[in-house]
């Protein structure tokens, strides 16, 4: 038969399963552009940057069985999505980008937008591919997302030429996509391994993220069984429910909150999955790990990378742990009793939080009440979205979550801008849920513009902006040992401005006092299918214990002359100005 390029491109994406592509039109992709409008199976989203069509790719995938896919034209498009397919490669979220390309055929030089895109990605997506034949249209975009989805996920780049888009060319019938990959199984030996040693130990801990984020039956069977705390990374804080009595919080070293730091102080023996132990997972490296590691990850090369494991287990984390759970029972494992440890648990909790909202802020909206009144009012399997700064950590410590990858966030790669874009996508592939984001108003600044986006496809989330006119997180950072906020009092942002710009809703929250007032207008506008923007003017004078302990923790490692150089710099900062 006879088709265009466009055309294939269209009946590939359909085949591998895609909804929704994310990006905006120009001359270098109009072709495909045509070919989806006439799709029954896709729809592309219009959106107002390329750098928002990436972190909603990114965030769609993070909440969908289906793959966040981006039409986007050459070179601008291109580097103007960078930051969400940087995202998406840090993170292990698969994501497929479809690009336009020059024309092959002319033999001009010099056309516009001509880039060496493939170079310019090299470093931040797991393949790149250039397709300049008909025939190749088709396996290359199967290549691609069997590649975005295998493995460790990530972003994998096509760029589809011109030429090839627009003409016709003898192609044969386009063939079924048919899954080859199979995630790897742990090896039945090293898993007896495991077994072996988490029975030797007085206490073990569990240790969780996102690569956990399908294994939570079995991750609460193991911990059952052992009588284990568990703590999660940021990026995998979703991954086992926290009203269970034996979830600890984010970490458990010096950037954790009580409970965790409390729960894991006994542990001899550390059951990792899907985890890294990166730096802010870690909170710098602070955590105390116990010389037992028992590390299983998708990836083999993050093993031993930071800290050495006893045991490295390749594989994927869902079929690690049900493996494991096998293993325990079939060893005659029994529970032991931790009434105590889960007593002390809920103990430390409940102190924590009534800490934080213990009294009311007539002046303005504190953390804490701002999230008990929201968790109360959300359903259980509500999703939330945050971005990258101090409202990060303060609902990561706060916000109880219960069901996976129900909140997300820009972890690794930890872009700014990613809420506002990321919400609107987990929106568009649950449109049937409550969906919020909980924003700085620095990362809101970037895209909130994006919203606009949210108004055309008459997707009620609710955007939640914690504004104080700075970029709180380095602000912290620098007021603590310098005293000065060089570069991070931003201007005075009309909030309302942007959802008269947006068509958006405007719901004020000034005071703790009006907490209650505002999040109940704010639901039942969304429920109308028209997003809202809260204007929350948040009071950040308390610090977030990640943020405390990753200051302790970094100053502890300086060299003894310079510990007193900055301590003693701080001092006189603080003192005499």
């Amino acid at each position: 038969m006879k088709q265009s390029g466009a055309w294939l491109t269209a009946r590939a994406l359909e085949e591998i399963g895609v909804k929704y592509t994310f990006g905006i039109p120009g001359v270098h992709n109009t072709e495909i552009y045509d070919a989806l409008n006439r799709s029954e199976k896709i729809t592309p989203i219009l959106v107002t940057h390329e750098q928002g069509a990436s972190f909603m790719g990114e965030a769609f995938s993070r909440v969908s069985d289906s793959i966040g896919c981006l039409l986007i034209v050459p070179a601008a498009g291109m580097t103007h999505a960078m930051s969400g397919i940087g995202e998406a490669y840090l993170d292990g979220i698969p994501l497929l980008v479809i690009s336009g390309g020059i024309r092959r055929d002319s033999g001009r030089h010099y056309q516009l937008h001509q880039l060496d895109q493939q170079r310019v990605l090299d470093g931040i997506t797991k393949a790149a591919f250039l397709i300049q034949k008909h025939e190749d249209v088709v396996p290359t975009i199967y290549e691609a997302y069997e590649i975005a989805t295998s493995g460790l996920p990530g972003p994998v780049f096509v760029e589809v030429s011109g030429d090839v888009q627009l003409f016709t060319a003898e192609v044969e019938e386009v063939p079924r996509y048919e899954r080859k990959y199979t995630p790897p199984a742990p090896d039945p030996a090293l898993v007896d391994r495991a077994v072996e040693l988490l029975r030797q130990s007085k206490q073990p801990g569990l240790y969780l993220g996102w690569g956990a984020r399908e294994a939570t039956p079995y991750s609460i069977e193991v911990a059952e069984l052992l009588g284990a705390p568990v703590s999660t990374t940021m990026q995998g804080i979703s991954v086992f429910p926290h009203d269970h009595p034996l979830h600890t919080g984010m970490g458990f070293g010096p950037s954790a909150v009580p409970a965790a730091r409390r729960a894991f102080e006994g542990v001899d023996c550390l059951l990792a999955v899907g985890v890294r132990f990166a730096e802010l997972a870690t909170g710098s490296y602070g955590m105390p790990i116990p010389e037992k590691l028992i590390h299983a990850d998708i990836d083999p090369e993050v093993f031993s990378k930071n800290y050495p494991a006893t045991v490295a287990i390749e594989s994927d984390g869902e079929l690690f742990m049900k493996a494991l759970v096998e293993a325990l029972k079939r060893d005659g494992v029994t529970p032991p009793d931790r009434d105590d440890l889960m007593k002390r648990i809920g103990h430390d909790k409940e102190s924590f939080f009534t800490s934080w909202t213990n009294k009311v802020n007539e002046e303005r909206v504190s953390p804490g009440i701002f999230f008990r009144q929201l968790r109360e009012r959300l359903d259980r399997d509500a999703y939330v979205v945050v971005d990258d700064g101090n409202h990060t950590f303060l609902t990561a410590e706060q916000f109880p979550v219960y069901e996976s990858k129900h909140l997300i966030s820009p972890t690794d790669f930890n872009c700014m801008g990613y809420c506002v874009p990321g919400t609107i996508a987990v929106k568009l592939s649950h449109p049937d849920k409550q969906v919020c984001a909980i924003v700085g108003d620095g990362a809101f600044m970037m895209t909130a513009m994006e919203i606009l986006t949210a108004t055309m496809n008459g997707l009620g989330a609710i955007f939640f902006v914690f504004h104080d006119g700075e970029l709180a997180q380095i602000s912290q950072f620098q007021s603590i040992p310098l005293k000065d906020k060089t570069c991070t009092i931003t201007g005075d942002l009309r909030v309302d401005g942007v959802a008269t710009a947006t068509g958006a809703a405007y719901v004020t929250m000034e005071t703790d006092l009006e907490v209650d007032r505002a999040l109940d207008e704010a639901l039942a506008i969304s429920q109308e299918g028209r997003p809202v923007i809260v204007d929350v003017n948040i009071d950040y004078s308390r610090k977030s214990v990640f943020t405390q302990g990753v200051v302790k923790v970094n100053l502890g490692r300086f060299p003894l002359s310079q510990k007193v150089r900055f301590i003693g710099r701080a001092l006189k900062r603080h003192t005499i100005g």
